[in-house]
């Protein structure tokens, strides 16, 4: 049985990350675009980092473009939007298929950890949130429209 923690995955800079450095952390994993509704709370998480990093928490940002084409930068487009326009600081990875046959294994994973809607396993937009506890279990999913500051509760139980 797979855990969180047996997948690597680039950052954004190419360089690969083994989510194995992040045991014993808790995890929001969220797909994120820059050129989208849901692009404002890139805030929000960036604030829940600051509140709750040194507590434990980790929240990794999956650049995606699969959804309206909202996502169409580069790598280091990316990084620099993110800095510039959010004052983003958790780390961000390389570009990555959430949904279809190009699917990264992280994204299969936890999508079958945790299904949405009437169990679909389909990631239905950006900003799709996953919490991931201490001992690697997926334990929520959360829609694009749930705001980072309605997550603090859960993600504070989790730590």
């Amino acid at each position: 049985m797979p855990s969180i923690y047996d997948f690597t995955v680039n950052d954004i800079h190419g360089k690969p990350v083994k989510l194995g450095r992040y045991r014993g952390k808790t995890l929001l994993i969220v797909n994120t675009a820059s050129k989208c509704g849901f692009t404002p709370q890139y805030k929000g998480l960036e604030a829940l980092y600051e509140k709750f990093h040194g507590k434990g928490l980790e929240i990794l940002g999956f650049p995606c473009n699969q959804f309206g084409g909202q996502e169409p930068g580069s790598e280091d487009e990316i990084a620099q939007f993110c800095e510039l326009n959010y004052g983003v600081t958790f780390p961000m990875f390389a570009k990555v298929a959430v949904n279809g046959a190009q699917t990264a294994p992280v994204y299969q994973y936890l999508k079958s950890e945790q299904p949405g809607l009437l169990g679909s396993e389909a990631i239905k937009w950006n900003f799709t949130k996953f919490l991931v506890d201490r001992k690697g279990r997926v334990v929520r999913r959360y829609a694009p429209n749930d705001t980072p500051e309605s997550m603090a509760g859960d993600i504070e139980a989790a730590l």
